[in-house]
């Protein structure tokens, strides 16, 4: 956390990191966004947590395996919501119906199910899939910052 200049307000800084291109890094990442999550005092319940870990785990997997390369993950709360967004060199988003026998391919449905929203949007050559997950609201009582990134619009799209 870091203070305002007159030590009047506290805000978490969001953070940001790359994740290696293989598949073995996947759990490390995941369990870093429950680790922030943790040392910023969101006010989400061991449930909660468990299903943010879990929608982090799948977009961070996605973008490794289907990418083949290095990924960027970020982590910001804005008080009522946390938002993770996951940035990567694939151009488009794809979304098979998996096989009913298939042992993958459910992880978007996953993060759609329990995320409060999820998208995607292009940037640059690649792409970014982010969700957001609702919070109770800052820990310490005060009144929800802003989102720094904008509001997004009912296609993902974000209007800074």
């Amino acid at each position: 956390m870091t203070s305002s200049p007159l030590g009047s307000a506290r805000f978490p800084v969001p953070r940001a990191w790359d994740v290696p291109p293989d598949a073995a890094a996947v759990p490390r990442a995941r369990r870093s966004v429950l680790a922030i999550l943790r040392e910023w005092g969101v006010p989400l319940s061991e449930e909660a947590l468990g299903e943010v870990e879990l929608c982090a785990g799948e977009v961070i997997a996605n973008a490794v395996e289907h990418t083949g390369g290095r990924c960027s993950v970020g982590v910001r709360w804005c008080g009522g919501s946390v938002r993770v967004e996951v940035a990567d060199t694939g151009g488009s988003l794809t979304r098979a119906e998996p096989d009913e026998e298939a042992t993958g391919g459910r992880g978007l449905l996953l993060v759609e199910a329990l995320a409060s929203t999820w998208g995607w949007h292009r940037r640059g050559a690649g792409k970014v899939v982010w969700f957001e997950y609702p919070t109770a609201g800052p820990a310490d009582g005060s009144p929800s910052p802003a989102p720094w990134w904008g509001t997004a619009n009912r296609h993902g799209r974000v209007a800074l």
